[in-house]
């Protein structure tokens, strides 16, 4: 492991200890895991997110024209209702 030896890691694991102390290693510890995991994804997987990402905006998209189309047949038809009581009227 990057040359080290076991006596070199343990002069660095205490020199750690000290400098953290006792509470804060598992936050440290935990931290730089995350840490490593992320960039691990992101070097892996740029292009399968994006393509994740653009299906589910395009998902939303057509959900979101679902909706529009329904509003605009309401307004048509409500149109049309007011288009025909004042033909009514003016009759």
């Amino acid at each position: 492991m990057f040359g080290l030896r076991a006596s070199e890691l343990i002069i660095i694991l205490v020199v750690v200890l000290i400098i953290f102390g006792p509470k804060n290693l598992p936050k440290l510890g935990k931290s730089l895991g995350s840490t490593v995991k992320n960039i691990r994804e992101g070097m892996e997987g740029d292009d399968k997110g994006e393509t994740k990402q653009a299906e589910d905006v395009v998902v939303e998209e057509s959900k979101e024209d679902k909706e529009i189309a329904e509003l605009e047949a309401k307004l048509a038809a409500a149109k049309q209702k007011k288009a025909e009581d004042s033909d009514a009227d003016a009759e």
